[in-house]
């Protein structure tokens, strides 16, 4: 966690595994899946985070990938970590039967290369190694608790080309569950160049259990001037060395925060990625939509179909993270993307050689 110099040097990750060996279990209904890509590798992009367990299988199709298979759920692996500092036995439950369903799939994708990545829940949590072997254990699966410098270069490499077209620098965020990164791109190359990153301690789960709760009208306004507070705080350092002058200030969120409220935005009735990945909206219009989620109550929000029950408590502190990254970066309209870690990780092993012992 923390902040990093302009032109940092990367420092590349664990490298990526084959998938899970064992029995498959998909029959002839993966075989027909596996043959209507002849000729290409299948990979996998793994993303366990605080809040969501999210997985992409694709192939390579182009300069880009074509997606055969997606899994996600919400499972919450970082709820109560901020008190206890672990994760707790219900949390580690839920998050082992999703992983269950992840390496399943890629058993019957026939996955050669893939990559599984745990973020700041595994971070912070004294188990979290722990955790992470049990994981190998019973799934397969070798999961790489990476840094966030590197969740932060992944996110920009997966969403980038979402970007608005401009000259001055542009801000990537992403809003996780336990962690809010924000990146300063130069993009004028095709590949963004990092000029400057900060890593938040507080995403929609941990700032919920920090600072949320209030009842009625003035409670629920006093636990959202807290949780801005608690945000701004955190972003004072990185704000401070944001450029000043900038002419037309671009701004693009990758997260569960940002296409909820653009779902909102656009009154959908359910969620679509289709019309959602690739929106642009007003600034104005978003924080409309955060004060007026901020009033509700959780059962009013609750009854917004593109929030629902799973979003409803913690869609709150993702807008008062949201309204701080507009306050320090106060661009005209808000770019949203719902692609980030998975597709970065994805395009790197695209692009990456093959280990020997893969055929």
């Amino acid at each position: 966690m923390g902040d990093a110099p302009a032109k940092m040097p990367y420092r590349p990750g664990a490298p990526p595994h084959p998938a899970p060996a064992g029995p498959d279990k998909g029959g002839n209904g993966a075989r027909r899946a596996d043959t209507a890509y002849p000729g290409a590798h299948a990979y996998a992009a793994l993303d366990l985070g605080t809040n969501n367990c999210r997985l992409l299988i694709a192939r390579p199709q182009g300069s880009g990938f074509a997606v055969i298979d997606a899994f996600s759920r919400i499972v919450r692996l970082g709820e109560g970590l901020a008190a206890s500092g672990r994760l707790s036995d219900a949390a580690i439950e839920r998050t082992i039967a999703a992983l269950r369903v992840c390496s399943d799939k890629l058993r019957r994708r026939n996955v050669t290369l893939s990559r599984s990545v745990a973020t700041e829940a595994c971070r912070r949590a004294v188990n979290g190694p722990a955790f992470i072997a049990r994981a190998l254990a019973e799934t397969g699966l070798h999961l790489d608790i990476i840094s966030a410098e590197e969740e932060a270069r992944l996110a920009v490499l997966g969403c980038h080309s979402l970007i608005e077209p401009g000259e001055d620098p542009a801000l990537v965020f992403d809003i996780g569950g336990g962690s809010t990164e924000l990146v300063l791109v130069d993009t004028a190359r095709p590949t963004p160049v990092v000029l400057d990153w900060h890593s938040a301690p507080w995403g929609v789960v941990s700032l919920t259990e920090q600072a949320g709760g209030g009842e009625g009208p003035e409670g629920r306004a006093a636990a959202y001037a807290r949780m801005r507070a608690l945000v701004a705080d955190s972003m004072a350092g990185f704000a401070s060395r944001l450029p000043r002058g900038v002419h037309a200030p671009r701004l693009l969120g990758t997260s569960g925060t940002v296409t909820t409220l653009g779902s909102v935005h656009l009154g959908l009735d359910h969620y679509d990625r289709a019309v959602v990945d690739g929106l642009i909206v007003p600034a104005p219009a978003m924080r409309r939509i955060s004060a007026d989620l901020s009033r509700m109550s959780i059962e009013e929000r609750a009854r917004l179909p593109c929030i629902g029950t799973e979003r409803a408590d913690l869609v709150v502190a993702g807008c008062a993270i949201l309204e701080t990254i507009m306050d320090l970066w106060p661009a005209e309209r808000v770019g949203i993307a719902d692609r980030g870690i998975r597709e970065g990780i994805l395009r790197r092993l695209m692009g990456a050689p093959r280990p020997a012992n893969i055929r």
